[in-house]
């Protein structure tokens, strides 16, 4: 089975399972039209899962886990790197600030970010937005704005 994709005029809508978690990432690259991409969900809908399979799409082939911690994890693709950030534990934008963020937006790489929100003044406005939801029968419904 593949996932449900809708192509409207501002989103794009991706019903998908985690058997077809491939194709959702694939669909994801394809119509991003920023490499900055901020990631919504909720605790536990599988905001990093995506992010992890994302980067394999992207010839990642290090060991891709979730930044928690340290704020920031770099992979290098087959072409290109990925940042990956994950501002869940921050206290304030500052913290952001600390580790140099605003530089990370220079470069013409691929930013991935979880909890977009702790940071929101400090967001550019050509970026991707991917709001992810659970459905009842397990499979995610993705908005790719």
């Amino acid at each position: 089975m593949s996932p449900i994709i809708l192509k409207q005029y501002t989103f794009v809508k991706i019903i998908y399972t985690l058997e077809e978690l491939s194709q959702a990432a694939q669909q994801i690259i394809t119509n991003a039209a920023h490499k900055i991409i901020l990631f919504d969900a909720a605790m536990g809908v599988g905001k990093t899962t995506l992010i992890k399979e994302i980067c394999t799409q992207l010839g990642v082939q290090d060991v891709i886990s979730s930044p928690t911690y340290s704020l920031v994890n770099e992979y290098k693709g087959k072409q290109e790197t990925i940042f990956h950030f994950d501002f869940y534990r921050i206290q304030d934008e500052e913290e952001a600030y600390d580790i140099g963020f605003e530089e990370y937006l220079d470069t013409n790489a691929w930013i991935f970010i979880e909890w977009p929100e702790k940071i929101a003044n400090l967001l550019p406005e050509n970026t991707v937005k991917i709001k992810i939801d659970l459905l009842d029968d397990g499979k995610r419904v993705l908005l790719l704005r």
